[in-house]
């Protein structure tokens, strides 16, 4: 029975207190990272896309997409099905690419950045955690599961600390040229246990841009 009941009650609980305040404030940093002169964001791993439209609220000159490995019956923005692994768009044919907090639970995150990289013709912006230690990965395992247990979504606590991060940018053929690491997403009384250090913000470059 509380097997059954405890996703949905942390799911709810979720929702009222964390969810609303998280996508305004990743709104807020990501929408003053994206470049200037840009028309289109994918958003990679979309969910219902009320993220990529808190954004364009803020950078109306922007035009936004996703896809999902699963579509949801009501989205905030067009989305699309793809199959978790290869974007079905052609290169260089979105000015930014976006991947929040979806990169941990790919099954070949490596292999998602590649595509991100060939298909963004502008910026590859990524928001996902840091763990080096057995103490911050187990604040990041917790946050994930609280934050995902009630949508089904695949958890596989796969964390990279920040040197893989940087070899897996490089293999890519991106450059790293803006990041945030005070981001905002908890109150005052979540924030020292679940922020410091654990969450990063990246604006990244194709090579040759």
């Amino acid at each position: 029975m509380l097997s059954r009941i405890l996703p949905q009650i942390v799911s709810v609980l979720h929702a009222r207190l964390i969810f609303g305040r998280r996508v305004q404030a990743l709104a807020d940093n990501i929408s003053e990272i994206i470049p200037d002169g840009v028309a289109t964001l994918l958003d990679v791993g979309c969910g219902d896309g009320t993220l990529a439209r808190s954004i364009v609220e803020r950078r109306p000159e922007l035009e936004a997409v996703g896809v999902e490995i699963r579509a949801r019956p009501r989205t905030a923005i067009p989305v699309q099905e793809f199959d978790g692994r290869i974007l079905p768009f052609a290169d260089r044919s979105h000015d930014v690419v976006m991947l929040v907090d979806v990169l941990h639970h790919a099954e070949e995150p490596a292999l998602l950045i590649r595509e991100a990289a060939r298909v963004a013709a502008r910026a590859v912006i990524i928001k996902d955690h840091l763990t080096g230690t057995w103490l911050s990965h187990e604040r990041v395992r917790m946050m994930d599961w609280v934050g995902n247990i009630g949508h089904g979504v695949p958890l596989r606590y796969a964390y990279w600390s920040p040197q893989q991060w940087r070899d897996v940018f490089r293999e890519a053929g991106l450059r790293e040229v803006d990041r945030r690491e005070r981001l905002g997403l908890y109150g005052p009384t979540l924030r020292w246990l679940f922020e410091r250090r654990l969450h990063f913000v990246s604006r990244l470059v194709p090579d040759g841009v």
